[in-house]
């Protein structure tokens, strides 16, 4: 592959097994994603492949590729996100002439901030090349689905399909601003790490986004439920992380 100095790099562990690079036609767009992606997964390689080779408006196909090259070298798989139909057209380009890339990296079609943020904390939690693929691409369906969910988990409470590795409580929040960005960040990659499957207030708690968006204040009473082997281990870790409130209080 062809090396090129890039334009951002967060520092990060010797090996980790998912990266994600980020390509702009902006290399602050690209810089500004990466530092907002990485306070949300701090144990994910990040890096930035924005702007030219000159610092202006566009994107650069050594930029891309030296990103994609030294992504390859520190993690096991790279997932791309860009941010304009030309940037895209760099990626595919880079995909298409380079050697060994196939299985290894994956571009995704997913919104250029939601889907780093959601890609980054599913590869914070452990996740494989599909598995942070799909929630990055899952994150342009997330805002756009709120009334399916709910209608999906209308009527339904812990109690309902009780069986063995299953579980409900309910959980006051106690930190002052609420399931903001840090703590809903702090969950989704606490219950990623647990065989089971955990909701929360109705939507997927492993995923960031649907988290934030239930937009839960200081106060407000959080249904959680959990199945799986792992289902009351997950379900004592939530509520414990609920009522220390996340360090913010």
């Amino acid at each position: 592959m062809t090396g090129a100095p890039l334009a951002d790099a967060e520092t990060v562990p010797a090996r980790t097994r998912i990266a994600l690079v980020l390509v702009s036609h902006s290399q602050r767009l690209a810089q500004g994603t990466v530092e907002l992606a990485a306070q949300m997964a701090p144990g994910v390689l990040l890096l930035a492949a924005g702007g030219t080779d000159d610092g202006g408006l566009g994107t650069s196909y050594d930029r891309v590729s030296g990103a994609v090259s030294e992504a390859l070298r520190a993690a096991g798989g790279v997932v791309v996100l860009a941010d304009l139909g030309s940037a895209l057209m760099t990626v595919e380009s880079v995909l298409d002439v380079e050697d060994d890339l196939d299985g290894r990296v994956a571009l995704a079609d997913a919104p250029f901030v939601e889907g780093a943020v959601a890609a980054a904390v599913t590869a914070h939690g452990g996740g494989d090349l599909d598995a942070v693929l799909a929630s990055a691409e899952h994150a342009g369906r997330t805002f756009a689905s709120s009334s399916a969910a709910a209608d999906a988990t209308a009527g339904t409470s812990p109690a309902d399909g009780a069986q063995e590795g299953s579980g409900g409580a309910t959980v006051a929040l106690r930190n002052p601003l609420g399931l903001h960005a840090r703590p809903a960040a702090v969950l989704a990659r606490m219950i990623a790490g647990f065989d089971a499957s955990v909701r929360i207030d109705g939507v997927n708690g492993a995923s960031v986004l649907e988290l934030m968006k239930l937009g839960a204040t200081q106060g407000q009473e959080l249904t959680v439920t959990a199945e799986g082997p792992q289902a009351r281990e997950a379900l004592d870790a939530v509520v414990a992380a609920v009522e220390g409130g996340f360090g913010e209080v």
